[in-house]
């Protein structure tokens, strides 16, 4: 085998590769007699069909066959012989055809960068620490109680926490939307999901009152007739609620799978996935933190250009389906627009990839154990969760893919000018909230 090597590009290369004529004609005619030996054709007893009948049948695909399997092992075996590491799948450039006793292809690919040992020492990084308390708890249990409250009409006017059910439409000059009828709705005094003059207009409201009011739509605003204009708003009050909790009883806690045990054995059950959700958020908040600063300290890095369109082409799909679920079915997002953060995603990649080569760090079995067993335990059948992951290799690859980027960012922190963060569990879950 003969390997020409051509540097086209910063990390691109070309690799010209001639392989003797011999062994791909060889290959082709060794496939050819293990088909004639098994195949099985009408008016011929099996491994009695006659060469020719199976070269006119089937050389075209044995060939394409042989020189696809020629060229992917003659492609390894030259990367080996240059020392190579390719970014991206090579593209292939080949007559088919045979030349003066050669069989000749051309590969160009882009490699990954070379950028030597990576010293993480100076990295300042946060390790950040929680623990749940019993007051979490006690939040969490209430948080389970608004979750089951019924629903109880009232006469009085709305309050912080009610329940309101309305009807509205809009009017902009001669537009109405919708063009007929109404639009059923329901908020939460206090919960912030709907715009807040709407929202301001029904604390104090009760059931039957009508509401008119000037509002001003955002230019972003869902309904395209709305957006950007200022129109009359039209409320219709049909019915106030107030919520009712339930008691921390046991068909309450039976609810949510305890039927045995009492509160000490629902509060324990409450405390392991505040602590599971606790480690997840965590190890998230430690990983950012990481990454980040390992792309300050590489912030000129060369990477492969192909690796990062790849990377923006599944980000826009990724907006783009994130966007249809969200009601905007004819959402549109351009590749260019995700470049950036394609770029430090893969510039991540690229540089814990790196550091997992060079630091010889292997997948942890007892941490992966124990993580599918943290993912089954959420479920009502922990050994089916298990069983399914062992089963569906995507599945448990793309676990692996999770346990040992979260082993690296672990080795990371341990190696790194690291500082200690001590938060509240508040504080790590719901950091908007308790700023």
């Amino acid at each position: 085998m003969q390997v020409s090597l051509e540097n086209v590009g910063k990390l691109e290369r070309r690799l010209t590769v001639s392989v003797p004529a011999e062994k791909l004609e060889s290959k082709i005619s060794q496939q050819l007699r293990e088909l004639a030996r098994s195949v099985r054709l009408n008016g011929f007893r099996p491994g009695k069909v006659p060469a020719k009948v199976i070269e006119q049948r089937f050389g075209a695909k044995v060939r394409s066959d042989a020189i696809s399997e020629v060229i992917n092992e003659s492609f390894h075996a030259a990367l080996r012989q240059e020392n190579l590491r390719p970014a991206v799948p090579p593209s292939i450039e080949t007559t088919g055809l045979p030349s003066d006793g050669e069989f000749r292809f051309t590969a160009t690919f882009e490699v990954m960068p070379e950028i030597g040992q990576i010293d993480v020492s100076g990295l300042k990084v946060k390790r950040p620490t929680a623990k749940v308390e019993e007051a979490d708890i006690d939040n969490m249990i209430e948080t389970l109680r608004l979750q089951r409250r019924t629903w109880t009409p009232v006469e009085r006017p709305a309050a912080n926490g009610d329940m309101v059910m309305f009807e509205s439409y809009v009017t902009v000059g001669d537009d109405r939307v919708p063009a007929e009828g109404v639009e059923r709705s329901g908020t939460i005094i206090g919960s912030n999901v709907i715009p807040a003059e709407i929202e301001q207009r029904l604390m104090g409201a009760t059931a039957g009152q009508q509401i008119e009011f000037e509002m001003a739509f955002p230019a972003e605003h869902r309904a395209v007739q709305l957006a950007g204009k200022t129109g009359t708003v039209h409320l219709n009050v049909v019915r106030v609620s107030e919520g009712v909790l339930p008691e921390i009883d046991e068909a309450f806690m039976a609810s949510f799978g305890i039927s045995e045990g009492g509160i000490e054995k629902f509060r324990a059950e409450v405390r392991a996935n505040l602590e599971r959700e606790l480690r997840g958020a965590l190890m998230q908040r430690l990983k950012a933190d990481v990454v980040s600063r390992l792309l300050e300290a590489h912030a000129d890095l060369e990477l492969p250009g192909r690796m990062i369109e790849a990377e923006a082409r599944g980000l826009a799909r990724q907006a783009e389906e994130q966007a249809r679920r969200n009601g905007q079915p004819n959402a549109q997002v351009s590749p260019e627009a995700m470049l950036p953060m394609a770029r430090q995603r893969v510039a991540a990649a690229v540089l814990l990839g790196e550091l997992a080569r060079q630091n010889q760090i292997r997948l942890d079995p007892a941490r992966l154990r124990e993580t599918l067993i943290s993912i089954a335990s959420t479920y009502e059948e922990p050994m089916q969760v298990v069983e399914l992951y062992e089963k569906d290799e995507q599945l448990m690859r793309g676990l692996e893919s999770r346990v040992i980027e979260d082993q690296l960012i672990d080795w990371i922190a341990d190696h790194a000018d690291l500082t200690v963060q001590e938060l509240t569990f508040a504080e790590v879950m719901r950091p908007n909230a308790a700023a």
